[in-house]
């Protein structure tokens, strides 16, 4: 390329969500692009017709934006090389298939997908690895026109050359030699008028000016077409670096959906943070040393560099994503942060009202307070509705035996729980320590053991065995609810005692 400003496009397929390896893929693009002040592009090509699924470009640019990765030119930003979905310039590939025709470099073919299938069969049977046989690579012209009056439908496919050797240079392996004899005439432009990928990819990177071409390893293969076409036209072929495959957690294949979670917008769904996922897929290939895991958008900036991608497969770890994610809630989000993160999921659940989405609302101060509660236990964001519900309604029904502690008679329970009432009439709900000093004086006067008493409290309050610290739960849920709970957990447990005791014969 004669021009040095740096201009790299992520190129992906309507086919569905987008894949984390897409995601990764975009990331190291923008990275690269915006550590060289160049520029990001973003291009649909969704030329395969048949495998396109609608909504998939929506979902795509949710994704990206999402993660941060706005794009420079696009679909709906627009651009100097518009438009920038291939099903809107497809003339500009069937004049470029035809020039190629018209020059030497390609031909139309007519073979149906019943002979190819046969050749295919016939080639397996001799050992022969499968591929087109080349059959209409010669045929004389005066035939081909007459075919293509007659309406024949063809394709036209490349010339590969028959000798010697095409050698291509990628950023992360070096020189990769093909033997051209071996390689196929694979096909350009479609019976239909849509091109391949093969050719609709070159076109569009001389066009738009693109200067690295940052893809997936699977396009490997078929690179020596690519840097035939570029030969063919007569353009400086960009710089190529493919990217290193994303495997499964047992490394045995490519990460898939029977694995867990491998779209973006699922990731996101599942309450995954977009920094947590940024500096995770960062990782995936590539390290700054063997100690920090830890990256802000604007230290990978800084440190990223695409010569220090390890060609090698990197394999998914869900758990350390995990891990990444728990340690930005708690370390990287502040607590107003993590509340207007957490207020959709809460919302999502019937938790919230909708004007708890104001930051001045009481209901986004309620739930910052709530929230502060749970942080430390948070991994994901929807997590936060089960861990909290009993802050926003009523208890959950619960089994009156979890009141009881082991080795505690349900009789002293009841009683610690009428006690408990009374001490608490009078405390002051705005303090926790007063909270605890009148609790532990409590179980000091009844010869309770701590536990003894805060479990059945916790559980009275809460409907669970597990929750957070029982003084910052009575503060929050405040004086009027924690007594209406605590009298009802007294219902409950007196109504069991009263079947133990129906329940037990007399004389025993």
């Amino acid at each position: 390329m004669t021009q040095t400003a740096v201009r790299v496009r992520f190129a992906p397929s309507p086919t569905g969500d987008l894949h984390v390896g897409g995601a990764r893929t975009a990331l190291f693009n923008w990275l690269f692009a915006r550590q060289h002040g160049g520029a990001f592009i973003l291009r649909i090509e969704d030329t395969d017709q048949a495998r396109l699924v609608g909504q998939s470009i929506a979902g795509i640019l949710e994704s990206l934006r999402w993660l941060g990765l706005e794009w420079d030119e696009g679909p709906d930003v627009g651009g100097p090389y518009g438009p920038y979905i291939q099903s809107q310039r497809l003339e500009l590939y069937q004049q470029h298939a035809r020039w190629l025709v018209d020059h030497g470099y390609a031909y139309y073919c007519f073979c149906t997908p019943e002979r190819l299938e046969q050749v295919r069969k016939e080639r397996l049977a001799r050992g022969e690895p499968p591929g087109y046989d080349r059959h209409c690579r010669w045929l004389p012209p005066e035939e081909v026109a007459e075919r293509l009056e007659r309406g024949e439908q063809a394709v036209i496919r490349f010339k590969m050359p028959l000798e010697g050797e095409t050698v291509i240079v990628d950023l992360l392996r070096g020189e990769i030699a093909y033997d051209n004899r071996v390689l196929q005439d694979l096909v350009l432009l479609k019976s239909d008028g849509f091109p391949t990928y093969h050719l609709a990819n070159v076109v569009d990177d001389h066009f738009m000016q693109i200067t690295h071409i940052l893809r997936a390893e699977e396009w490997i293969p078929s690179a020596p077409l690519h840097a035939q076409l570029y030969r063919a036209f007569g353009w400086e072929m960009p710089v190529l670096c493919h990217l290193p495959v994303i495997l499964s957690p047992d490394g045995k294949g490519k990460l898939s959906k029977r694995h867990g979670a491998t779209s973006v917008l699922e990731f996101k769904r599942q309450g995954y943070l977009p920094e947590a996922m940024v500096n995770y897929l960062a990782l995936l290939g590539w390290a700054y040393d063997d100690k920090q895991e830890i990256f802000s958008r604007e230290e990978l900036l800084e440190k990223f560099r695409l010569e220090d991608v390890n060609p090698h497969p990197a394999r998914f770890n869900f758990e350390k994503l995990a891990w990444m994610n728990q340690y930005y809630i708690n370390h990287v989000l502040t607590l107003d942060e993590l509340t207007a993160r957490c207020i959709p999921f809460l919302q999502e659940a019937g938790l919230l009202p909708p004007e708890a989405s104001d930051p001045a609302s009481p209901a986004f101060a309620y739930a910052r307070e709530v929230l502060a509660l749970v942080k430390d236990r948070l991994k994901t964001l929807a997590e936060a509705p089960d861990l909290t519900r009993f802050f926003f309604t009523d208890v959950e029904d619960y089994d009156p035996s979890l009141l009881v502690p082991k080795k505690t008679e349900p009789a002293q329970v009841l009683q610690a729980l009428e006690r408990a009432m009374a001490t608490l009439e009078g405390a002051d709900f705005t303090s926790e320590t007063d909270l605890e000093a009148r609790l532990r004086g409590l179980a000091e006067e009844l010869g309770l053991k701590a536990g003894q008493l805060f479990m059945p409290i916790r559980v009275a309050v809460t409907g669970r065995t597990v929750s957070p610290g029982l003084f910052e739960t009575l503060r929050v849920l405040g004086r009027e609810r924690s007594l209406e709970r605590l009298a009802a957990a007294r219902e409950k447990l007196a109504s069991y005692l009263g079947t133990l005791a129906w329940s037990t014969p007399s004389g025993q």
